[in-house]
């Protein structure tokens, strides 16, 4: 162990690239410099973290967050968002362009939303661009200003000031965007399919699931690929809800397709059979699915399908939450509670953490190029999380630290209590509180 290693983490089990062992982590500049066996000399002049026989496991990388800072700051804030990562173990994420006030869609916006971030940020951020039907001039220049790539929608967003792109649309933003070697992320599902469906205004979540059906989904994600396919271009599709979709992603991939996909802690974790009539903290869009389309899912991740999971982390104010599902805000707020979430129901269908980090970290890490991110192995950023696996606790609202505490997940009683997350080797959470924030601002490295 050399002699400017400053920090030294110990747990006798540590999640790496080469699976779960005991080891110690030398730390030196922020970076992790050696994984060492359990019983390593600490080096004169390092400290030791030893975490007994909790789970150090790598710093959860998010890359689907709605902050709305700036513009929307009462529905959230890179000051609430980011305390609540650093509280569930997230030690990066990735904001998305709408919502906010501007929008992310020219270099202008891009350099407002990081001066308004860069005070506040308790965990790691950067953010991504948007494609609109009038910004492909813009595109390039975002590029080059460091987003990590480029959201569109299929069909119409929620908001005004980011509308959707059409099939011709999509291909003129995608051929842009091939063209510098850039990345779309999109939100796939079909306008013709959506306008199609009956809208039945109350508080029926199953009138709200008819309203959004796999169809459109499947349509957009059958049209994605087409055009991916023939373009040749790499796209990801977000927040996949639809097992219907799964053979058609599937079948691309073995074709040779740069496609990969995300799915959501809230379609894993949650049913339609579970959704209270007027409960509309449960809607998103696409919607949460029946248990049987949740198992295929869950399948999909284990074949390699479903490449990641992500938050989507989409609050807005409580009043927006009403009890019509046709008019109330679609979003779930799940920022604090993605891993254990997601471990809980991992752990009950026999998978292991180090699936739940592959998901959850070194995927995400992978999608954006984020090198530094996701894995404890020397070289990488000293990021990390350190959870208690077995130990459960009940969520209640009150103790969440995003800006508006409602939440699908109230009451539920979950696997997996993060008992710290440390950021380039400080601690930025200890026990759910978070320190005075330390996170950087990111931009896509060439």
């Amino acid at each position: 162990m050399s002699d400017d290693v400053e920090l030294v983490l110990r747990s006798t089990r540590v999640i790496t690239p080469g699976g779960t062992r005991a080891a110690s982590v030398a730390v030196a500049a922020g970076k992790i410099v050696a994984v060492l066996p359990h019983d390593a000399a600490v080096p004169a002049g390092a400290r030791l973290e030893d975490f007994g026989d909790d789970v150090l496991l790598p710093g959860l990388v998010d890359t689907h967050v709605h902050v709305n800072d700036p513009g929307r700051t009462e529905w959230e804030g890179f000051w609430t968002a980011t305390r609540a990562a650093a509280a569930g173990g997230v030690t990066t994420l990735l904001d998305m362009p709408l919502n906010s006030l501007p929008p992310t869609t020219t270099v202008d916006n891009l350099r407002v939303k990081q001066e308004v971030a860069r005070a506040k940020a308790h965990v790691d951020v950067g953010f991504w661009g948007g494609a609109l039907p009038d910004n492909v001039k813009d595109l390039a220049p975002l590029h080059d200003a460091g987003v990590y790539g480029f959201k569109c929608f299929l069909s119409p967003s929620g908001v005004d000031e980011f509308p959707e792109l059409d099939q011709e649309q999509l291909a003129t933003s995608l051929a842009e965007i091939t063209g510098f070697g850039g990345l779309m992320i999109v939100h796939a599902e079909d306008p013709h399919h959506l306008d199609s469906a009956p809208v039945v205004p109350g508080p029926k979540y199953a009138d709200f699931l008819a309203s959004r059906p796999r169809d459109a989904e499947n349509t957009a994600i059958g049209n994605l690929i087409a055009q991916a396919k023939r373009l040749n271009a790499r796209v990801h599709v977000l927040h996949l809800s639809s097992s219907d979709a799964l053979p058609l992603i599937a079948a691309a991939k073995a074709e040779g397709v740069r496609i990969t996909v995300e799915s959501c802690p809230h379609y894993l974790t949650l049913t339609a059979e579970e959704v209270p009539d007027g409960a509309s903290e449960f809607k998103c869009c696409p919607p949460i699915r029946e248990a049987a389309n949740q198992d295929l899912l869950w399948d999909a991740l284990a074949d390699g399908t479903i490449d990641c999971i992500v938050s989507d982390h989409s609050p807005s104010t409580a009043d927006l939450k009403t009890s019509d599902f046709s008019t109330a805000w679609g979003g779930i707020s799940s920022l604090q509670l993605g891993l254990p979430a997601i471990w809980t129901e991992a752990r009950r269908r026999g998978r292991t953490l180090e699936d739940v980090v592959r998901w959850m970290s070194a995927a995400p890490a992978k999608l954006a190029g984020l090198a530094q991110k996701g894995a404890i192995e020397a070289g990488r950023d000293a990021d990390f999380a350190v959870l208690a696996p077995e130990e459960t606790f009940t969520v209640v609202p009150a103790e969440l630290h995003h800006r508006n505490q409602v939440t699908a997940y109230a009451g539920k009683t979950l696997h997996g209590v993060v008992k710290s997350t440390w950021l380039r080797g400080t601690r930025i959470a200890d026990h759910g509180t978070p320190t005075e924030p330390t996170g950087l601002l990111l931009e896509r490295q060439n």
